[in-house]
């Protein structure tokens, strides 16, 4: 089971990096890792853009496979292409999780393994109050379809091929959580500041 975190994006709407971002102590890409591996994924892939030197240090040290993206204006499933072209053919699936999700923990990771290794799905999703979340879940089965190059609109065709028979697991808010705005970050600040101060999340 490898992960995949796509992270050669311009975070045009967050107006900054959202890789080197932080959110309870930890930057949005030592979260995404942290999640994947934790959650049982072994390798993880980190995908960068070829001129984010900084977004490469920083996971340098860091337990994963560093690629680099020289062409990420097709979107992240450039990205995704990249980790599926550079795993071993024995990899039986792969966890896909974008930065954006950064609120996404381990135990999320690991629930949706088990209900679709249960299932033996092709494709499972979180969902949390009947909306789709992250991380994705796709096996071996759909590698080749996401690997197309006649694929018009990415991973999202993908899912839409095969949502009818896809497991959908439900989870918490956290599933649902995209991060990819000021106003979100702040947002997710705030929601951590109520946490460690005893509150819900």
């Amino acid at each position: 089971m490898a992960g995949v975190v796509p992270a050669a994006g311009a975070s045009r709407r967050m107006g900054q990096p959202k890789g080197l971002l932080e959110l309870g102590g930890s930057t949005f890409a030592q979260r995404a890792i942290a999640a994947l591996r934790g959650g049982g994924c072994d390798p993880v892939l980190f995908v960068v853009n070829a001129d984010d030197d900084a977004l490469a240090a920083h996971v340098a040290g860091e337990d994963v496979a560093i690629l680099t993206n020289s062409a990420p204006g097709e979107g992240p499933i450039t990205s995704l292409r990249m980790a599926l072209r550079a795993l071993e053919d024995d990899v039986a699936a792969v966890v896909y999780l974008p930065l954006d999700h950064a609120l996404i923990e381990d135990r999320h990771v690991a629930h949706l393994i088990g209900e679709a290794d249960k299932l033996d799905a092709g494709l499972a999703l979180p969902a949390h109050r009947g909306k789709r979340g992250h991380p994705a879940y796709f096996s071996r089965r759909l590698f080749d379809e996401l690997l197309d190059p006649a694929l018009e609109g990415g991973a999202r065709t993908v899912v839409h091929r095969h949502l009818s028979r896809a497991c959908l697991v439900e989870a918490d808010a956290a599933v649902v959580a995209d991060i990819d705005t000021p106003a979100a970050y702040r947002d997710a600040l705030a929601r951590f500041e109520t946490t460690s101060a005893g509150g819900t999340p």
